[in-house]
């Protein structure tokens, strides 16, 4: 497989607050720490694709103001190509409230923006770029229908498509089977009919049954993230799974973006599913281990370093 990993994707400019733990319903706490990051699934997991060594280009929009100054800059200090982030000139770029406990869980809430006007009339103007890649990859942030065109075209063109249906999106199952792979955690895998009745604690070989019996039919391929357990896989070969080592959580937020963007590099370099997952999970147990959202990915070399002692 040869181009570009091309994201269609959400940007947003993170406001993250460090608690010691969640607030409840009508109560004010203070915080002992803040940042702003960029964020946003899209350009979260462009940038973990890029980190990861592939080439990328990143399809998104922001508002004309200071957020989306700030995320440019961002990009641009990562040494990200930014000729297709377009301005929205009645919008303010995307935004993400996040609070991160110090038991490294995280509540968030996503205002679009900006993201909105990424309509499906943009992944019409984008077809070449789409043929050109190797790999395109989207997230359930965009608008469904933007959503689905990109299931459209990619099919049309024969070119690969991954969805990380985080948020979970009503997206049409036509769009779904054309998925490869198709992304999910154990909750977006539940709102796709995926382990629909599997309990809490549900072990990586049980998951990756279920997987495997929605491969071929849901998706092509499916993808299970399962937090500090790892995650599973299957497709047309075979099912997999992937321990994910034993560490301490210093912030969740964004690891799951390092695990999809990791995910879309090794398989847009021609790595088997099943190498490509065992990677990311790699990737994703380093990125939980600092904060923050992109600052947080490792680069590739340490990447490959932590999958071959997971492989050991």
């Amino acid at each position: 497989m040869s181009g570009p990993v091309v994201v269609f994707g959400s940007l947003n400019v993170d406001s993250t607050s460090y608690v010691e733990a969640f607030p409840a319903p009508g109560e004010t706490i203070l915080a002992h720490g803040f940042q702003v990051a960029l964020g946003g699934k899209g350009s979260n997991q462009a940038v973990a694709a890029h980190v990861a060594g592939a080439e990328v280009e990143l399809v998104a929009r922001i508002g004309d103001d200071a957020s989306g100054e700030f995320a440019l800059a961002t990009l641009e200090r990562f040494g990200l190509p930014t000729g297709a982030v377009g301005r929205v000139a009645d919008a303010p770029t995307g935004v993400a409230q996040i609070t991160v406990a110090d038991s490294g869980e995280n509540t968030v809430i996503v205002t679009g923006g900006s993201n909105l006007a990424l309509t499906p009339d943009v992944v019409d103007a984008e077809r070449s770029r789409i043929a050109a890649a190797g790999l395109v990859l989207t997230q359930g942030e965009l608008l469904v229908d933007t959503i689905e065109r990109i299931a459209e075209v990619t099919a049309e063109l024969g070119v690969r498509f991954v969805l990380n249906l985080a948020p979970p999106a009503p997206v049409a199952a036509a769009a779904l089977v054309a998925c490869d792979p198709l992304v999910l955690n154990e909750h977006e895998a539940r709102a796709v009919g995926i382990g629909t009745d599997a309990a809490a604690g549900t072990s990586l070989d049980e998951w990756r049954e279920l997987a495997a019996s929605a491969a071929g039919t849901v998706a092509r391929s499916i993808v299970v993230t399962l937090g500090a357990a790892g995650a599973v896989a299957a497709d047309a070969e075979g099912s997999w799974t992937a321990p994910a080592p034993r560490v301490t959580a210093v912030d969740t937020t964004g690891a799951g973006d390092g695990f999809t963007g990791t995910l879309a590099a090794f398989l847009a370099e021609g790595r088997p599913l099943a190498e490509a997952v065992r990677i990311a999970v790699a990737a994703g147990a380093l990125a939980v281990q600092a904060r923050g959202t992109v600052d947080s990915y490792a680069p590739r070399e340490a990447v490959l370093r932590a999958a071959a002692e997971l492989a050991a």
